[in-house]
């Protein structure tokens, strides 16, 4: 029997990268998207042909995270198990506003938005992701998470603060879920070269920042990501839970 993994935020960058690096393998997969249903439901369709696999497409809104509930009564309906769950969708655009900017413009409506996106989400998807796991005998779930809460980065103190309390949440969630068979994990990502990235102001200053600090001279790719994910997931990483996985090419000691 085919395993499944849900993720959120599968349509593009790091989320698409995940998507297809476990689609690769033969693993099942159920994805979020905001707004976009097209672009969503095709790629469910390339991931369903290219590799043989059950891959579909939900519609969520993470900033309203009691939806997990609903979303997993669907994919109960359209998989036979959960195995892997994987937090990755996040907010920009006009719900960061207050929340993505210098100290001193920050105000409490982005930041709770952030907050909410970031760990709350995270929370009520590995709830309900917990109840379909330990029906199987276990499984693992993955925060995505930014080393954004170890190296400053301008205007980015509503997303490193709430990185780092997700970082937190997992700890606790892999000590209480450890007795289920469930490992928890996150997995932190420096400069990764995305559309999300991209959008940033200062995207270039960021990317030519990041390529002269790392020992490796480049960039982070979303793939860099999937490949932490995938080894999370595997029996190799058995004994792993409770951690944070820093992919950042060596630049946090920079």
């Amino acid at each position: 029997m085919s395993k499944t993994l849900v993720i959120s935020g599968g349509t593009r960058g790091i989320g698409r990268a995940i998507v297809e690096r476990f689609a690769k393998e033969g693993i099942n997969v159920a994805f979020t998207y905001n707004s976009n249903e097209e672009l969503a439901n095709a790629l469910a369709q390339e991931m369903s042909e290219q590799y043989g696999i059950k891959a579909k497409a939900y519609p969520l809104n993470i900033l309203e995270p009691n939806e997990y509930k609903e979303l997993f009564k669907k994919i109960d309906e359209d998989f036979e198990r959960v195995d892997f769950f994987i937090s990755n969708a996040i907010i920009s655009g006009r719900p960061v506003v207050g929340g993505f900017g210098p100290f001193m413009r920050l105000k409490p409506k982005g930041l709770n938005n952030i907050y909410t996106a970031t760990v709350l989400a995270f929370v009520v998807g590995a709830q309900e992701a917990a109840k379909r796991m330990e029906k199987v005998g276990g499984g693992v779930i993955i925060s995505m998470s930014s080393t954004g809460n170890l190296v400053y980065t301008p205007n980015y103190a509503g997303h490193g603060s709430s990185k780092a309390a997700v970082e937190t949440m997992v700890k606790y969630a892999a000590h209480e879920l450890g007795e289920k068979n469930i490992r928890v994990n996150a997995v932190s990502g420096g400069p990764i070269d995305t559309d999300a990235l991209r959008a940033f102001p200062n995207y270039e200053e960021v990317k030519a920042e990041t390529v002269a600090r790392s020992p490796l001279g480049r960039m982070g790719k979303p793939e860099d990501l999937a490949g932490a994910c995938w080894f999370l997931c595997t029996e190799d990483a058995s004994w792993i839970t409770g951690q944070t996985i820093v992919v950042d090419g060596g630049t946090s000691f920079s």
